[in-house]
């Protein structure tokens, strides 16, 4: 029986990645508790586990006296006799002798192989604690086993990974079977068991897959400063060379932008703009709000506020599509962005367009309503800005801002 015992626990001890001198020593710590169960606290005794062997020995040691006052830790010298006392012990010597299993019943047997399962579950549960632990920050590869209504299951090295849908990139897709690329945000323990989740919404994702696909930021010769992003949507990303050589923004990109383009596969074609890093505020957040051209910037270091001026026709690229633009340079230069519309003067729009042409746009009532009041085209409204336009019986500044916005749009589809 004792090999078998041996033998079962070897087997899981090797499945769970237990080490064996971990397990002789739980072994013999729970068989100890076995033989104080049935011979008290004050019993003498030494377990013996031979891994090789697949055998647990138990030896007990009692003293030998004449009259026995504690079974458990006496033995009568008659006894010993009857035994067959080769060794010629006496009264006042101590006796060993090896238990058999079946002296402790089924019952502690049970027991003992009960305790021996929790604690190799417990080191089990501790071992995959400790591993991913060490793992925090690092990409790994898994196997998607089992998608939930908002949750994904992910299966690594046979252990069960969490993958939470405000961990996910939005919109994309997984499906039983796949294979993921995720990184280690978070280990905790929940009721005892280990819980770990993985994100590939996190920023530390992105960076890591910086790491993988660009050598230069693997060595640091390419720094990443600063990170913002909308999963699944679009990126920014600062970079700073250590090596005035290596130009950061076109290393990270690529020859033909096949560095970048393989980090945006993977993002499920997340737009990613790298930008060069500055110390300066003022170039960092024009550099941040690119592709819009900015006309002037003010800085208010101590609040953390900057005032951004722009021409109206580069308001909608400073903004963003749904203002992702501006938003992700908030979060990239940490200050807080106003922008103020300056109206494009006169001279600046290349063409002109006739008001009688935008009765779709603006409405047929208004483009009556605008020549009326000897606005003809849409350069000279844009000239004449809120303000003037206001002016105008049954426009309001609501009605005028309006009018502004289309009239820009349409010069900007141009």
């Amino acid at each position: 029986m004792n090999s078998e015992i041996v033998e079962s626990f070897a087997l899981m001890a090797r499945e769970k990645n237990i080490d064996r001198d971990v397990l002789e020593g739980i072994i013999e710590e729970i068989f100890g508790i076995m033989v104080k169960k049935k011979y008290g606290l004050e019993a003498k005794y030494e377990v013996v586990v031979n891994m090789d062997k697949g055998d647990i020995e138990i030896f007990l040691e009692r003293q030998i006296v004449d009259v026995v006052e504690d079974t458990n830790t006496q033995i009568s010298i008659d006894e010993v006799n009857s035994q067959g006392n080769e060794d010629e012990l006496e009264v006042g010597d101590d006796y060993v002798e090896k238990l058999p299993f079946s002296s402790f019943g089924r019952r502690l047997i049970n027991l003992a192989k009960q305790s021996l399962n929790q604690r190799i579950h417990d080191i089990e549960k501790d071992t995959v604690f400790n591993e991913y632990t060490d793992m925090l920050n690092e990409i790994i590869v898994g196997d998607i086993y089992q998608t939930k209504k908002n949750d994904i299951m992910v299966i690594h090295n046979r252990n069960e990974l969490l993958l939470p849908r405000n961990e996910q990139i939005p919109k994309e897709k997984y499906r039983k079977g796949d294979t993921i690329r995720a990184i280690v945000k978070e280990v905790k323990k929940v009721s005892g068991k280990p819980l770990i989740i993985i994100s590939r919404a996190d920023n530390n994702f992105l960076k890591k897959l910086f790491e993988i696909e660009i050598p230069e930021v693997y060595d640091n010769v390419i720094e990443i400063k600063d990170i913002a992003r909308e999963p699944g949507e679009r990126a920014k990303v600062s970079v700073l060379s250590n090596d005035a050589r290596i130009d950061a923004v076109g290393a990270c990109v690529g020859m033909k932008g096949v560095r970048i383009h393989a980090i945006v596969r993977e993002l499920n074609n997340e737009n990613i703009d790298v930008i060069n890093y500055s110390e300066d505020p003022v170039i960092y957040i024009q550099r941040a709000l690119a592709p819009a051209k900015i006309k002037n910037i003010e800085i208010d270091e101590d609040n953390r506020k900057a005032t951004v001026n722009a021409d109206s026709d580069q308001i909608s690229l400073l903004v963003g599509r749904n203002g992702v633009n501006i938003r992700l340079a908030i979060k990239l230069t940490g200050y807080d962005i106003d922008v103020i519309r300056e109206e494009k003067p006169y001279e600046e729009y290349e063409e002109d367009i006739e008001l009688v042409d935008l009765k779709e746009e603006l409405g047929a009532e208004m483009v009556d309503l605008l020549i009326q009041n000897r606005y003809d085209t849409a350069v000279e409204v844009l000239t004449a800005g809120v303000e003037k336009i206001k002016e105008i019986e049954g426009v309001d500044e609501e009605t005028a801002n309006r009018i502004i916005e289309i009239l820009n749009d349409q010069f900007e589809e141009e």
